[in-house]
């Protein structure tokens, strides 16, 4: 995916971001350069017979830091991926884990793979072989490099490498925690599959918690009824799009997949939306909007909140001044280009950065991995605990003002918190606290304008805290 979009490559897009971030800071030099390297980088070929053939297919795994551990990203399957794509995202991971206050290093993986083209069998024999090669060279274990789905993966290929690093290590009490993202059944988290699409909305109604924030968008204070258009409706465009509607009130107006966009002004069904595309591959015919192939020109439509959930380089130099979108929230990785972000900001549209608003999925993988390190689920220990706790208040009520409280509220008092709530709740707090950090950073530095900056500041003071700390510099 280097070269996705014609200019500066997906790397040099991120450094170029930080080097802006930098400028505002006092950090020697060196320092900076130390920062930003990438660790390590290994690529891994290897063959699997499939179909009667030998196949030869090409992954890479990037550490870009371990300030701490483990290092922590996905593993995405895509035919496109490459070495430049991974080491850009491994260092978004480094940035992401300090903006949120999650104690990660930052690393990332890729296949080069088309997974339409192999059925089910076909591809855990080849996510078992690749999960072997990064076993075997020290790329993926609990304590030092924990990967998590990406695109092209899911809870499916996390169970498959969880299993096989644990028939590879049969000593390892902890052999659950050296992924994250599997199915509850088999060591994972309840809320971890919609955390991405959930971080999102925290991030949102964190934003219009500030009404200077919004006044600077140029809306209305309210994110009910926003006009909301969602390039991309895999896991997290879908997710993300689902929670606004449902929780929010906000109005879909449109939604972008690879094969076109899906508009309607009056608002699109969500959940009606996306089970006919998954029934028909397509919202061709869908009979709730108005279908265009030209899905790229979507972004710029009309709207009061642009979501680019797909790919990186979707908003570049050749569509930016073209954007309408007062405000955009980045739920992809990259989304904006570095010379889309300064025409987008010379042109006063808010942007939501990546590094911060699509944390949601790390966050809920740092709950898995640390529930799978204690060997416990959130809230066994005392969820009864506080439901008598709930209701003794219920009674001292009652007693105290002689009468029945409604049921409703009973059920509210008196409920303990599951591992769902719990996980939900570090979840908004998480980036509640995130993103007034970043707001604390920009307010207080005048040389920064815009969230991007703040964020990436906010970031690399704590990297380079963590550096001084142990004596590096």
């Amino acid at each position: 995916m280097a070269d996705h979009h014609n200019g500066l490559s997906f790397l040099e897009s991120v450094d170029h971001m930080v080097d802006r971030a930098l400028l505002s800071m006092d950090l020697a030099p060196d320092v900076a350069e130390a920062i930003k390297a990438c660790n390590a980088v290994i690529q891994v070929k290897f063959p699997v017979k499939i179909r009667g053939k030998v196949q030869i297919f090409s992954g890479w795994r990037a550490v870009h830091s371990t300030h701490r551990l483990p290092a922590k990203g996905g593993i995405r399957f895509a035919p496109c991926v490459d070495q430049n794509e991974v080491e850009a995202l491994a260092a978004l991971m480094t940035y992401k884990c300090a903006i949120v206050d999650v104690p990660f290093g930052g690393s990332k993986g890729g296949l080069m793979i088309d997974p339409r083209q192999y059925d089910r069998d076909e591809m855990q024999l080849i996510t078992r072989r690749f999960t072997l090669e990064l076993v075997r060279k020290g790329f993926l274990n609990p304590a030092t490099n924990v990967p998590a789905p990406d695109m092209g993966t899911g809870q499916r290929e996390m169970a498959w490498m969880a299993d096989t690093y644990k028939h590879l290590n049969p000593d390892d009490i902890n052999y659950t925690a050296c992924v994250t993202g599997k199915p509850v059944e088999h060591g994972g988290i309840q809320g971890r599959t919609e955390a991405t699409g959930r971080g999102l909305q925290y991030a949102l109604q964190e934003f219009f918690r500030h009404p200077d924030e919004v006044k600077a968008a140029g809306m209305e204070p309210d994110l009910a009824g926003k006009r909301v258009v969602v390039q991309g409706f895999g896991n997290v465009g879908y997710h993300a799009a689902k929670f606004l509607q449902e929780e929010n009130d906000c109005r879909i107006i449109g939604v972008i997949d690879r094969h076109g966009m899906l508009h309607n002004a009056a608002g699109i069904d969500v959940e009606v939306a996306y089970r006919y595309r998954v029934e028909h591959r397509s919202f061709k015919d869908f009979a709730g909007g108005e279908y265009t192939e030209n899905g790229a020109k979507g972004l710029e439509s009309e709207c009061d909140i642009l979501i680019p959930a797909a790919l990186e380089g979707q908003i570049s130099a050749d569509n930016a001044a073209r954007i309408q979108a007062r405000l955009i929230i980045e739920a992809a990785n990259g989304p904006v280009t570095f010379e889309a972000d300064q025409i987008l900001n010379k042109r006063g549209v808010v942007i939501i950065p990546d590094a911060y608003a699509n944390a949601g999925g790390v966050i809920v993988s740092y709950f898995e991995w640390i529930r799978n390190l204690s060997h416990i689920r959130f809230g066994r220990m005392q969820r009864r605990f506080d439901e008598v706790r709930g209701h003794y208040q219920i009674e001292a009520l009652e007693s105290l003002t002689g009468k029945v409280l409604p049921q409703a509220l009973k059920d509210k008092i008196d409920a303990g918190a599951s591992e769902l709530d719990l996980v939900r709740s570090g979840l908004d707090d998480s980036m509640r606290q995130a993103f007034q950090g970043i707001l604390e950073v920009r307010n207080g530095n005048e040389k920064i304008t815009d969230l991007r900056t703040a964020a990436y500041v906010t970031a690399i003071r704590k990297i380079a805290r963590s550096y001084l700390d142990v004596g590096i510099y």
